[in-house]
């Protein structure tokens, strides 16, 4: 476990992940912190709790996301690759440009909404290749990469693994594996998707296992940092739980909450 220096001031960090276009409380999220940290999923593509939301419904209508949300719930994932093709040859326009344009939108309102400092990474429905040219000089995006905040080194490490979902940041176990290694010993371990422990990544709603890491979990095991926190299951069956030394964490799904967990220190 990473040392932590005494004699610092206290220290208070908010956490969210899944913001998912929330961006009026993600502007309130960091009052009363010195830092805010964010793991991720900024983007709304599709509300699975209000179909009506999101870049999906706003391109294609309620009723088709009312459907294609049925198929995915049900993990009918080719015949909603096939529906969804459908649409976009209905519709006649260029995929990528239109879901680019949309997430810029969202992006130019979620980083505005960022207090001063924030920490952030990636999370599986994000694009990398967008976030520079968004993120303020008060916003720290990292992955694979540690800060110090309060005298406590954070490690952050962002995106998921490959899914039938095909989310835009997916990424290799191998890869994912590689940044875990990177970011070494630390006190508390940031990222978007759990570590692989079954009552982790079962969402109860979706009723399907999300994809957690095996790499995360035996870095948890082997580095003991005091805290692992993550998001990305939005309904977990179990949202705490101590892994070891380490008290890990599912900081929830801000965009229906509204509200950041708090580190206290």
């Amino acid at each position: 476990m990473a040392s932590t220096p005494v004699g610092h001031p206290r220290t208070r960090v908010h956490v969210v992940s899944d913001v998912h276009g929330n961006a009026r409380d993600l502007a309130r999220a960091g009052d009363g912190a010195d830092a805010l940290v964010c793991l991720g999923d900024l983007v709304l593509f599709l509300d699975y709790a209000d179909h009506a939301r999101g870049i999906f419904p706003d391109l294609f209508g309620v009723e088709n996301a009312d459907r294609i949300v049925e198929l995915r719930t049900a993990r009918r994932f080719e015949e909603a690759r096939a529906f969804g093709a459908r649409l976009w040859a209905g519709i006649g326009t260029d995929r990528a440009a239109a879901i680019e344009k949309a997430v810029r939108k969202q992006y130019a309102e979620m980083f505005a909404a960022f207090p001063a400092p924030t920490y952030a990474t990636y999370g599986n429905v994000d694009m990398p290749a967008l976030w520079p040219e968004y993120a303020g000089p008060g916003t720290t995006v990292l992955d694979g990469e540690r800060v110090e905040i309060g005298g406590r080194v954070f490690g952050f490490v962002g995106g998921g693994l490959r899914t039938p979902m095909r989310t835009p940041y997916e990424i290799s176990d191998e890869e994912y594996a590689a940044k875990i290694e990177a970011v070494g010993e630390v006190d508390v371990l940031c990222t978007h998707i759990p570590p692989e422990v079954p009552e982790l990544v079962y969402d109860t709603v979706a009723r399907r296992f999300e994809r957690g890491s095996r790499a995360l979990l035996d870095a948890i095991r082997r580095t003991r940092p005091r805290y692992a926190l993550f998001g990305h299951v939005h309904q977990p069956l179990v949202g705490r739980m101590r892994v070891g030394a380490t008290e890990c964490v599912n900081v929830g799904h801000f965009a229906s909450s509204g509200r950041p967990w708090v580190l206290e220190w």
